[in-house]
């Protein structure tokens, strides 16, 4: 099998001026298919030749055989001529573009943005994409590379953030890597002149999540077996409903209970030894998971992974006919610390 094009290897390429005639971007994450899009169609031409050879369409709009003659075309005036077919998995028998593929034009680059979806790599098409041009897919990060997108983003921007921090957003946010730019550019313009450093007070300020009660501190006081702060955080999250949805809880702890699972299996119990297991990026990131192991068992934690099942099925009415969100919460948190 042929290694797949990462992001990172396009941008590269992109930014060195070295274009292929053909980019079919697909897959279920948009953020990078409208990052690599949107790079080539505010870098490739200048400003006057937009105009002449630049052509923005939609799928909706457009049939493959006007896709291949307006890529067929020369460009006026100008190097290059660029051609993006936006929701391109709206585009019928897409098949056919084989024809254009078997010679397409070097002063032609296509830009084919096919979204919530692939092509299927086994069929002709795919390997023909693959040949002359780049096929990338952009797959939906995993939770735990959260914190990695996070601080990349920002060292982009000549921005640090602090570790409680990234937690903070990474769990506010979740994996909409659209949306968490958008929370990210947002604070980075709040940044008070001549700072350099997002915060958790700042993130607090500006985002609306508190630094002392959000789902990452009951992690934390959970993880120490602190009940006095545990309970103190089920009582904000009782008082503010609408800032703390009790499913956004469920899915942090089971997230965190699911790993510290997968932790006891690690073949070495050192951090490096968990982050292989787990998949992080940095050792640090199992610190949290090393202290854990040493406060549950094995046998606790899988009791933990299914009290959080149940107390989900009840907050979706199984078997529950009037109990709130706020006493499920602290009747799990209970049943965790206990």
């Amino acid at each position: 099998m042929a290694k797949e094009t990462t992001y990172e290897e396009i941008a590269r390429d992109l930014k060195k001026r070295l274009y292929k005639p053909v980019y079919y971007l697909m897959g279920e994450e948009s953020y990078y298919i409208d990052r690599i899009a949107e790079y080539i169609a505010q870098t490739v031409l200048n400003e006057s030749e937009k105009e002449f050879n630049q052509t923005i369409v939609y799928g909706t709009d457009i049939d493959i055989a006007t896709i291949i003659n307006v890529a067929k075309r020369y460009p006026m005036m100008a190097k290059y001529q660029v051609v993006i077919v936006k929701e391109a998995q709206n585009v019928k028998n897409m098949e056919e573009l084989s024809f254009y593929l078997q010679k397409p034009l070097e002063s032609t680059i296509l830009v084919l943005c096919h979204k919530h979806g692939t092509l299927d790599r086994r069929k002709k098409l795919a390997a023909e994409i693959d040949k002359v041009g780049v096929l990338f897919e952009s797959k939906k990060i995993k939770e735990v590379q959260l914190p990695g997108f996070i601080s990349s983003y920002l060292k982009r921007k000549s921005v640090e953030i602090e570790p409680k921090a990234t937690e903070m957003m990474a769990e506010f946010v979740g994996t909409d890597l659209s949306r968490m730019a958008g929370e990210l550019e947002k604070l980075i313009i709040t940044l008070p002149k001549g700072q350099r450093r997002i915060t958790p007070e700042q993130i607090e300020r500006n985002i609306g999540i508190s630094k002392d009660y959000n789902n990452f501190e009951l992690r934390n006081a959970l993880i120490a077996k602190d009940v006095f702060k545990a309970n103190q955080i089920i009582k904000y999250f009782e008082e503010n409903p609408k800032t703390n949805p009790l499913q956004m809880t469920l899915a942090v702890l089971f997230n965190f209970f699911s790993n510290l699972m997968l932790a006891y299996y690690a073949p070495e119990k050192s951090e490096q030894g968990i982050a292989s297991q787990l998949g992080f990026k940095s050792p640090w990131q199992s610190k949290d998971y090393l202290f854990a192991m040493r406060k549950y068992s094995g046998v606790k934690v899988m009791q933990i992974i299914g009290e959080i099942r149940y107390c989900d099925a009840k907050s979706k009415g199984v078997g529950n006919a009037s109990a709130r969100d706020g006493e499920l919460l602290r009747e799990l948190v209970y049943t965790i610390l206990h």
